[in-house]
Order: structure tokens, then sequence, then C-alpha cells
């Protein structure tokens, strides 16, 4: 077994205290239970948060290993995105199979915040801040839609999902300009542009309960590109490049069809999009605001 594998799984099997980030960090995208993972993640963070965590100097920490799959329970079963079943919100069924998929997509997040910590370290102390807060903030957010899953008569794993989160998070893994770029900016962006149609939808079934949930992971999403925003402009800096060029250029190279409209462009402007980039994608401002 590998050092850093080594580190992980006794983290998750033995409880053991950690002093280190990064193998604190390995240690929750290694876990492969949801409710391990959420825990390990609230320890880490307040660990990180009171100092207990250390960051060794450049050149003396273990190198980070590759991670093709994190942690993940036995189920969902993961398929292609084309085959996850769309149903309708009418039924108890609908709205069970919706809060699934967002309950996937935040685990996922959780996974995407500690990568980020771990894979990309020569950042200052403040990104380490604002992904270990992320971090904390997916793993509320995966804690409610479980809770809500579990009062609709369903558990996580229930319901197919798919992995194009992580798959991003795999493609990007060897550059953080890209990985800012493309997943909080694109993957994690697009959720600010679909949230409010899901809300409007299921208050008109009247599941109020699921849309107090959705309204508060909106408005903590803001945040979570706009930390995207803030380090993928810093990279730019440190390379000499224009951040709007920039990000053009990577949609174009990966799939100018990732970012289409509409777009909600009160809550992108809030996460660091200017207005004039959300036109060249979005002539039409329809946007909605945040609640």
């Amino acid at each position: 077994m590998r050092r850093d594998d080594a580190i992980g799984e006794r983290a998750v099997q033995h409880g053991g205290a950690m002093t280190d980030l990064y193998e604190a960090a390995l240690a929750c995208l290694r876990c492969a239970d949801p409710a391990s993972k959420v825990a390990l993640t609230r320890e880490a963070a307040a660990n990180w948060k009171a100092g207990r965590l250390a960051v060794p100097p450049l050149g003396t920490a273990a190198e980070a290993v590759e991670i093709p799959q994190p942690g993940r329970p036995e189920r969902p079963r993961l398929v292609a995105p084309r085959d996850v079943a769309r149903r309708r919100l009418g039924s108890p069924g609908g709205r069970a199979a919706l809060v699934h998929a967002v309950a996937h997509i935040e685990l996922n997040a959780i996974d995407l915040a500690w990568d980020a910590v771990y894979r990309f370290r020569a950042f200052p102390p403040a990104y380490v801040d604002d992904w270990v807060g992320v971090a904390e903030d997916e793993a509320r957010h995966y804690t409610l839609l479980a809770g809500r899953l579990a009062e609709l008569g369903h558990a996580y794993g229930d319901f197919d999902a798919h992995n194009g989160l992580w798959e991003m998070a795999v493609k990007t893994a060897d550059d953080p300009l890209r990985r800012m770029a493309l997943v909080p900016r694109v993957l994690e962006a697009r959720g600010l542009d679909v949230t409010p149609g899901m809300i409007e939808r299921l208050r008109a079934v009247g599941d109020h309960e699921t849309v107090a949930i959705l309204e508060l992971i909106l408005r903590e999403e803001v945040a979570h590109v706009a930390a995207g925003s803030r380090w993928f402009a810093w990279c730019c800096a440190g390379r000499g490049l224009a951040p709007e060029p920039t990000f053009r250029g990577l949609l174009a190279e990966v799939s100018p069809g990732l970012l289409r409209g509409p777009l909600n462009h009160a809550a992108r402007i809030a996460a660091g999009f200017t207005a004039r980039e959300l036109a060249s994608y979005d002539p039409v401002t329809t946007a909605e605001a945040v609640p």
C-alpha cells in the first residue's frame, strides 16, 4: 500500500487525529461512507480553523497521488448522464429523484473541494481557507438533502447517478488554472442557473421543505463559485493572462456548449463574472435574483 493510501485508510478505520493538512484532505477523499466523509470533513475543517493542521513546506510533504475515483459507497450505480432517469415532480418519487440528484452533486462537491486543497499546493493560506470552508458547506448541504431524502422514503444510493463532476476533476488534475475555470466557474456554476427553476417547480407542487434547502444551497453556492473566480484570476495574474479571453479559450478547447443560457446573471455577477462576459454567452438577460 502506498503511503498516501495508508494515511487515508488509517484515518477512516481508526479515527486517528490528523496534524497534516494534506493527510486530513486525503482521508476525506478516501472515505467511502458518506456519513463518515461528512464527519471527517467537519473534523478537518474545525481543526484547520483552530490551527491544529499544519501545512508542510513545499517539497517536504508527500507528493499528491492520482485519485481516479474518491471513496464511494457501492450505490448509487454510476451511468452516463443521458441514462439518469428523469421523473415528474408531481409525485413523491419524482421529488425524491431530484433531491437524490442534488445530494449526489453535493457529495461530489465535498471531494472536489478537498482535492483542490490536496492537489494544488503553491497557493497562499487564503486559498486553503476558501476550499476548506467550501468542503464544510458542501458536507452540510449533503446532510440536509440526505435528511430530506429520508423524509421522502428514500436513501442516498436508491437512484442512478452520473460521474461528470469528478471526471472533470480528473481532466484538470494537472493545472489549477484549468481546474478553477472548468469546475467551479462552469460545472458548479450551472447550479446557479438551474436551481431557481427547480425551486419554482417544487414550490408549485407544495414541497416547501425541499424549497427551503435549495434556497439555502443557492445562496451559499454563490460564494463557492466566487472562490473559483477569485483563484482563477489569481492564476491568470501569475501567468500574465487576461481572465476573460483565457476563460473563453478554455471553454472552446473543452466544449463551447458547457456554458449555455439562460444564465442567472445576478448570481453569476455576485460570483465573480462580469456583465460583459455573460452577455457574450447569454445576450438576453432573463436571470432571476438570488433569493
